[in-house]
């Protein structure tokens, strides 16, 4: 369990990135804490929201890496909400805090109405598909920590895996049993209400979904149901990686975010320092969207 606890990226991101503690309700229990790293003239960073198991630290290796490389991003550790509604209010509250303008997500299957691009991670849709969730659902708030637990548990990669897995998987239970009633059962709600992303509100959103094929956590049909939501979407692969490929395949997982982001350098949504851009670059991308403007005409 202690192994990437003890890494030296961990230490290093846990001495260098200061956490935050910010309320945005007029609930003063409702506290958004998060990691802020990155050139703070940047209005449009990205944004990584964790999964059920999971608290803002667990994607300090895209922090680190995507920061080294001039972008701004932000990890978030969520309060207690109960509705998806309440959720997203708190949300677009904290980026109006922030003073940010639209942002990317990297997240599981909250969709926000200021995001004008996503990084989707199938692995990380953390519904979890639970068969049970019509029975559950009502109860999750009565139910106690260790049987919350038990069922996030459940569906965390089974079998054989690799080291890098295996460490991935013992630090996730590390932050999960860091987690009180209350979040657990508030995110689980969330996760398990019905709720419904209308295809044609985000043509127009850039969406990468990054598939895990040896993932546990979404059943094929969950995937299908993804693809259906999304059918503009660019696909990048993994073969492998579990349920945590931001922590056990964490180059492959920063490689494809870069990609995702690069399109909209030298434009208003860029999430990069501007002098970390080459000029060449900036020329190849400008000719990239003209010719996409041209061909969507």
């Amino acid at each position: 369990m202690e192994e990437i606890k003890v890494s030296p990226d961990y230490n290093w991101f846990r001495s260098t990135v200061p956490l935050k503690r910010i309320i945005v309700d007029d609930d003063d229990s409702k506290v958004w804490s998060l990691y802020d790293a990155g050139p703070k003239s940047i209005r449009c960073p990205i944004i990584f929201l964790p999964p059920v198991s999971g608290t803002a630290e667990v994607f300090f290796q895209q922090v680190l890496a995507l920061t080294g490389w001039g972008y701004r991003v932000i990890s978030l550790h969520y309060p207690v909400y109960w509705d998806l509604m309440e959720f997203c209010d708190g949300f677009r509250k904290l980026l109006d805090h922030l003073q940010l303008d639209k942002v990317t997500l990297c997240l599981h299957s909250v969709m926000f109405c200021r995001v004008h691009t996503q990084v989707s991670q199938s692995s990380l849709k953390v519904c979890f598909i639970i068969h049970a969730a019509s029975v559950f659902l009502p109860s999750f708030w009565l139910m106690p920590a260790f049987l919350l637990k038990k069922i996030i548990l459940g569906n965390f990669s089974k079998g054989p895996v690799d080291s890098k897995m295996a460490d991935a998987i013992d630090f996730m239970v590390d932050r999960l049993e860091s987690l009180g009633q209350n979040e657990l059962a508030s995110r689980l709600t969330l996760n398990c209400q019905n709720s419904y992303v209308e295809p044609h509100k985000i043509k127009d959103v850039a969406v990468t979904i990054i598939d895990v094929f040896d993932q546990s956590a979404l059943s094929l049909e969950a995937k299908e149901e993804m693809y259906k939501l999304y059918p503009n979407a660019r696909r990048a692969h993994l073969k492998t990686g579990g349920n945590f490929p931001y922590l056990c395949r964490s180059a492959e997982v920063n490689l494809y975010i870069q990609i995702h982001l690069r399109q909209f350098h030298g434009t208003r949504y860029s999430a990069i320092d501007p002098s970390m851009v080459s000029a060449e670059e900036l020329e190849v991308q400008g000719l990239s969207r003209n010719q996409d403007s041209e061909d969507s005409q």
